[in-house]
């Protein structure tokens, strides 16, 4: 096997089930071959490489996801990799009213290389880890401004993750003159040699200046210290040619798929 294809396999047998510790209000369900995630921002829904039923029988699979959440008022997002089986499976999810949302990039890649970079940070700029509420906020008021959306969801999602499993995830911001100018985490998989980075949002003129690579080794650091073996990133187009220099390796492509109530 190749180098890609050990990081793709691992991924495979251990980023696919049910994180370990829901956050406050969330539950996990399993329907044949998926998990569902209830009581996010939104509905989530993930499966195994190959989800073992096809045709007719995966149709009935998809309607009762959606079904499930048109009960419940609530959006769902099926998430898709493009190496998984049936080939077939974003066709029959666009079918069933599920649009696609911007694919990124699976990126894995060892912490013990990517920790060995010390932080670099332009002049004026320190990184903290946070844990208060207030924190929360000011990390979703910030995420709003980089990507032009109401991001305040994201603040309970953080703060019910600090308090239901606090050595699951940990939780940074970039500040700048007071101001929150970037902010990432890292989130544990017990059981599992993984780590995820999640976040790395940086304000528009504070891109360019090594910000996002101080939040990667600062967090991979952190990961070593904890014995993590991988880390893993759903990558943007603009996260991604920073991250394979920095050495990771992509290893395939993932793409949410959602179906949002009818408005009214």
């Amino acid at each position: 096997m190749t180098d890609t294809e050990i990081l793709l396999a691992a991924y495979d047998d251990q980023m696919r089930g049910a994180p370990p510790t829901p956050p406050v209000g969330v539950t996990y369900e399993q329907d044949g071959p998926l998990l569902r995630i209830v009581g996010g921002f939104r509905g989530l829904v993930s499966g195994p490489r190959s989800l073992g039923v096809r045709g007719a029988e995966l149709d009935r699979l998809i309607a009762r996801q959606r079904d499930f959440f048109a009960a419940r008022g609530e959006a769902v997002e099926w998430k898709t990799r493009s190496h998984d089986d049936p080939a077939d499976l974003t066709d029959r999810l666009r079918a069933a009213g599920f649009v696609p949302e911007d694919q990124e990039t699976v990126l894995v890649g060892r912490a013990a290389d990517m920790a060995v970079r010390q932080p670099v940070l332009p002049e004026g700029v320190t990184l903290r880890r946070v844990t208060a509420d207030a924190d929360m906020r000011r990390i979703a008021a910030m995420e709003s401004v980089v990507w032009g959306q109401d991001w305040s969801w994201l603040a309970e999602d953080l703060t019910g993750r600090v308090a239901s499993a606090p050595d699951e995830i940990s939780v940074h911001v970039a500040e700048a003159d007071g101001e929150v100018v970037s902010a990432a985490w890292l989130v544990f998989r017990k059981g599992t040699a993984f780590a995820s980075l999640w976040g790395g949002s940086t304000l528009a003129e504070w891109r360019g200046r090594g910000v996002y690579r101080a939040l990667v080794a600062t967090r991979a650091a952190l990961a070593v210290a904890r014995e993590v073996t991988y880390l893993h990133v759903d990558a943007s187009d603009d996260s991604a040619p920073i991250l394979r220099r920095l050495g990771f390796a992509a290893v395939t492509t993932t793409t949410p798929y959602v179906w949002s109530p009818p408005a009214g």
